[in-house]
């Protein structure tokens, strides 16, 4: 088994870790020199001196109200030895937070006399400083994790092609507009009710107060009968009861002379 996996790996070609001029290489050359400032990897970059201070702090979990103001200024010190070894660009503000940090330090390790006991913390100016930082970092990154145009939503503009729409109207004959009309009626009257009112005006009783007013022996006149009050409903009315009588021979009527006034009188 041993000896089948031998040839098995003999027979496999050794992967390169370059290629030069289309060339693979699988041994380094031995006359390769790699200076050793070639690569510097350098992770942490700060916007500033506060930024710089403020990420120490935060590192420790220090009490930003309470600095210790020794051992940050070691580690501010340190970081500035750092960048001058590896040959970074330092700017000013950098040393100027450097010289405030030894005066600080200075003042504090200084007695202070008795009277001057409620004199101002040294610190009080840096702590306002990195407070204020830490306010605007924090609504930097608040404004910087939302949504941002082109960078995480980008507008699409859509054409809408133009889409010509040709309706063909149809074609109604006259006998099915009548058609449509017929069931639109009948469908009405599948809603109709029908109402029984009572007459106000009863010709039957008319009848009674016309009987009651003439005799046969004197005359009434005809137009004693109608009051214009009533209406037009009230001496149609009164005018059926007149002809009813008339018809059932209880009264007669009875004129002198065409165009004269006509006269009323019960039927003896």
């Amino acid at each position: 088994m041993q000896k089948v996996f031998a040839n098995y790996a003999s027979n496999q070609s050794e992967m390169p870790f370059a290629l030069v001029q289309g060339e693979p290489l699988t041994v380094i050359p031995q006359d390769l020199y790699i200076p050793p400032d070639a690569l510097l990897v350098f992770l942490e970059a700060f916007e500033g001196p506060l930024d710089l201070l403020l990420y120490m702090i935060k590192r420790q979990n220090l009490n930003v109200l309470n600095i210790p103001i020794a051992a940050i200024t070691k580690q501010y010190m340190e970081y500035i030895h750092l960048m001058e070894h590896l040959e970074l660009e330092l700017a000013a503000e950098y040393l100027v937070m450097a010289s405030m940090l030894a005066e600080i330090k200075s003042r504090m390790l200084l007695p202070r006399p008795t009277e001057s006991q409620d004199e101002d913390d040294p610190r009080a100016e840096l702590v306002r400083r990195l407070q204020e930082y830490e306010q605007f970092k924090q609504a930097a990154e608040d404004l910087d994790a939302l949504d941002r145009l082109e960078r995480d939503t980008y507008l699409t503009n859509i054409d809408i092609p133009k889409f010509k729409v040709k309706l063909n109207l149809p074609t109604v004959e006259l006998n099915d507009l009548m058609s449509a009309f017929r069931d639109v009626v009948n469908r009405a009257e599948q809603f109709a009710s029908h109402h029984v009112d009572r007459e106000p005006l009863s010709v039957r009783e008319r009848m009674v107060i016309v009987l009651d007013r003439v005799s046969a022996d004197d005359f009434t006149s005809f137009n004693d009968f109608f009051n214009p009050a009533e209406g037009r409903m009230g001496v149609v009315v009164s005018f059926i009861a007149i002809l009813e009588l008339l018809k059932e021979s209880l009264i007669e009527l009875v004129q002198t002379e065409p165009y004269a006034p006509i006269y009323v009188k019960a039927k003896a």
